[in-house]
């Protein structure tokens, strides 16, 4: 199975199609989950439940377990990653390039609340969120205290967890309540997916430039050589960009909807 996949993977690179790609880093991520023993482990993927306010929340990963709920989000970005467990924004960079996604951390608090109301029946259950990105990032600055692994790394630090809180009764039920939820209509689907996309793009948009090396943000000034757009913090920090930055998610080879907020 896995020589297929690769197979299968290196021929969504030479298409070079965003679609294809995304496709098969949320199928690489099922392949690593499926490691994880089916007696204490039970995974649901790409879920999709409602929220508190009337709205929907889409989540790639589900891992139900007697150890606790793993929420999991994906991400299929390739380049330099910059960002901070805070920051509303993280940063990619792909040499001249920089673009700006909603910060998956808080992103996937937001799926952990979806959860919670769904599971409102059951509040004392242990929820661990995991961002997952694949080896085509790096991590060049990132500050953060929850999880955020690469995607082969996901099924060991599931395994870090021994401690039992969930019995095996509760857990099919656990499941039971998730898949019953789980909305599969396709048109819902898309419409969800579109809706988030538009308006993160226009919240994206609104929102100041920063530095993708520091956070502070960019301002504009006037050198020897003409106008740039410079860190606030100087000379703490010389970053400097020269032209505009480009429109939001190019070169994101990420097709689910990334920029999705907190609920």
């Amino acid at each position: 199975m896995w020589h297929v996949l690769v197979a299968l993977c290196i021929f969504s690179v030479v298409i070079k199609s965003p679609v294809v790609k995304g496709y098969f880093g949320e199928l690489f991520v099922r392949m690593w989950l499926s490691r994880l023993d089916k007696e204490k482990y039970t995974v649901v993927n790409d879920i999709m439940i409602p929220t508190n306010d009337g709205g929907t929340t889409q989540i790639d990963h589900i891992v139900v377990s007697n150890f606790g709920i793993f929420v999991i989000e994906t991400k299929n970005y390739k380049g330099w990653i910059f960002g901070n467990e805070h920051n509303k924004y993280w940063t990619q960079v792909i040499y001249r390039n920089k673009n700006k996604f909603y910060n998956p951390v808080l992103q996937n608090k937001g799926h952990v609340k979806a959860l919670k109301n769904l599971l409102e029946s059951k509040p004392d259950l242990n929820y661990i969120p995991i961002v997952g990105f694949t080896s085509r990032a790096d991590f060049k600055k990132l500050e953060v205290e929850s999880h955020v692994v690469y995607s082969m790394r996901l099924v060991r630090t599931i395994r870090k967890y021994t401690e039992a809180t969930i019995s095996s009764a509760e857990l099919k039920e656990i499941v039971g309540i998730i898949q019953e939820a789980n909305n599969t209509d396709k048109a819902a689907r898309k419409e969800h997916i579109n809706y988030v996309k538009e308006k993160s793009a226009a919240k994206i948009k609104s929102e100041p430039q920063l530095c993708p090396l520091c956070g502070s943000p960019l301002v504009k000034k006037k050198g020897k050589y003409g106008w740039f757009e410079g860190c606030s913090k100087y000379p703490e920090c010389r970053y400097i960009q020269k032209k505009k930055a480009p429109k939001v998610n190019a070169n994101q080879d990420q097709t689910n909807s990334d920029t999705e907020e907190v609920s």
